[in-house]
């Protein structure tokens, strides 16, 4: 990768709905160049899909709660059955095995407490768990799906990283 793929990037983390028009001239290429680069990128697996990011208020889910979750099994089969159940959860949007005190770190959504406490009541009939912690979201402060693309590393050819 080099410096017009990290624009690229740039581009469409900010709008994956620009045309590969619009994205080659403003990262100084022509336009089938660019989609060759953007196709790459895909196949590569660095663009992992294309999405709709909604506002979660319009659909109904605006409350967030992060619960940090301590097991007493730590196998293979109680993880893999973990994220199974953890899968069937539409309300969780992050899944995260941690280090330190909590071993795993969700993400939920939910339109309220009532509907946290149902998926509560459903999560630990379906697992079994030690011990359950849920902080909720006063105020969300920032929130961005765009990664820093300053940490990329560049190709030779095109030079510092920067």
């Amino acid at each position: 990768m080099d410096r017009l793929d990290r624009k690229i990037l740039r581009l469409l983390q900010e709008d994956a709905t620009l045309a590969v028009a619009d994205i080659a001239k403003k990262v100084g290429l022509s336009t089938t160049p660019c989609w060759r680069r953007i196709q790459k990128l895909e196949e590569d697996g660095v663009i992992r899909g294309r999405v709709a990011l909604l506002d979660p208020a319009a659909v109904n889910t605006k409350v967030t709660v992060f619960v940090s979750i301590r097991t007493n099994s730590h196998s293979q089969e109680w993880l893999k059955r973990f994220a199974e159940v953890i899968s069937d959860f539409p309300e969780v949007v992050e899944f995260y095995r941690m280090s330190g005190d909590v071993d795993y770190l969700l993400r939920v959504v939910v339109p309220d407490i009532a509907a946290y406490d149902e998926f509560y009541k459903r999560l630990i009939a379906k697992i079994e768990i030690r011990d359950v912690s849920s902080s909720f979201a006063m105020e969300q402060i920032k929130y961005t799906t765009v990664l820093p693309l300053d940490y990329m590393t560049l190709s030779k050819e095109s030079g510092s990283s920067k």
